[in-house]
């Protein structure tokens, strides 16, 4: 695999995909959107309905789905191409931005927030697929 650039990409597409997981656990145990729901219900008076609160079933069975869909979607990754590096680049960029954003907000509320633990391992999984995408 070592030689294998499509091979490496894929890869870290799966490896960011299993990290995403994990981090939605972490956020699951750590009741994520008893931080997130009444922060948002906040923005209201000035944003209207954007961003949407969640429902504790319909938002991890919803990250669920979109965790499994990624791992699933290895195979396409492998066989290299313009819409799997623009997706690669896409979910690299996203990922992160919310380990990032788990970090900052942790600094900013002076606490450690719901889903900060795998913060750091968002960030370093989504440097690696953005590093392999040729």
């Amino acid at each position: 695999m070592a030689g294998d650039p499509a091979a490496r990409h894929a890869n870290a597409w799966r490896i960011l995909a299993i990290v995403l997981g994990l981090h939605v656990a972490d956020e699951a145990l750590t009741w994520f959107l008893d931080f997130y729901n009444p922060l948002v219900l906040s923005f209201r008076p000035a944003w209207s309905r954007f961003p949407p609160t969640f429902d504790f079933d319909v938002w991890l069975g919803g990250l669920i789905v979109l965790v499994v869909a990624l791992v699933l979607l290895t195979p396409w990754i492998r066989g290299g191409g313009t819409g799997p590096r623009v997706a690669s680049w896409i979910f690299s960029i996203l990922m992160f931005l919310n380990g990032l954003g788990h970090l900052i907000g942790s600094a900013y509320f002076g606490r450690w927030l719901p889903g900060a633990t795998t913060g750091p391992l968002l960030i370093a999984a989504s440097a690696y697929l953005a590093r392999s995408i040729r």
